[in-house]
């Protein structure tokens, strides 16, 4: 049976309690969590291991314009999602249900960007849930890879690198909001032990229009497989990050955290 994971970022059991039902008359089983606003103690890594479970087909996030705008969970939110959509592909299927009754395009981040918008009192919820969740995943080719690795005690790691038909030739990494203080460069999917750099910088300065990103970088010879690690402190809103370029116009990719 394909298993739906709901996030409520907002704690109404009874809502919560009678959405889990309603996917359970569709054939689907249901599990979730009330979201927990602690970015301290890395607590939007807590529901990752269900995410990531091959019988979970579909995640569903309940909450309100009010729980998007407050920074630390929109920040949590895509923590989470980058960690989910890095493992299970960018076409995974995700629905946003807000509280209320919309007007308008919410303001998600980048990376939910794809989800579906349904409001929890709509009568097709089950119905697209249900579609979404049958639905074979397509691959849906990016360019690059796009990961994050919470390590209590040592620190929050952003991982960027090429996919598997790319290659990069250095790395750069930027943030805005927010402070880099370590890299490294290694195998994918795991923050390296240690790493040998290639003429490494740091503090480069990156304007994009009227935003002005700090970011590292290295020219060290990244193949598929390989990334590139920086480690973060504080809670940056955007990132920025793409194949070193010593030119004044480079290809990057920007995604909006906040």
């Amino acid at each position: 049976m394909k298993k739906v994971w709901i996030t409520a970022l907002a704690k109404d059991e009874e809502k919560i309690g009678k959405l889990m039902a309603s996917m359970k008359q569709y054939g689907l089983s249901a599990d979730g969590h009330f979201w927990v606003d602690d970015l301290q103690h890395m607590a939007w890594q807590q529901p990752a291991e269900e995410l990531l479970k091959t019988d979970t087909a579909l995640w569903i996030i309940v909450g309100t314009q009010e729980n998007l705008q407050t920074p630390s969970v929109s920040f949590g939110l895509s923590l989470l999602a980058m960690r989910v959509l890095a493992a299970k592909g960018q076409a995974f299927p995700v629905i946003f249900a807000p509280l209320e009754d919309v007007s308008g395009k919410l303001d998600l981040p980048t990376l939910l960007n794809g989800a579906e918008v349904i409001a929890l009192s709509n009568t097709s919820l089950g119905v697209k849930a249900v579609s979404l969740a049958n639905t074979p995943l397509k691959k849906i080719e990016k360019g690059y890879n796009l990961n994050v690795h919470g390590l209590p005690g040592i620190g929050l790691w952003f991982e960027a690198g090429p996919s598997s038909a790319f290659e990069w030739q250095g790395a750069m990494f930027g943030v805005h909001g927010g402070e880099i203080d370590f890299h490294g460069v290694g195998p994918a999917s795991g923050v390296p032990e240690r790493a040998t750099l290639e003429y490494a910088q740091k503090g480069l300065k990156v304007q994009l229009g009227e935003d002005e990103f700090i970011a590292w970088a290295v020219q060290n010879r990244l193949p598929p497989g390989t990334s590139y690690y920086v480690r973060v402190q504080g809670m940056p809103d955007r990132l920025l990050f793409g194949p070193y370029a010593s030119a004044e116009e480079a290809e990057v990719h920007v995604v909006k955290l906040i």
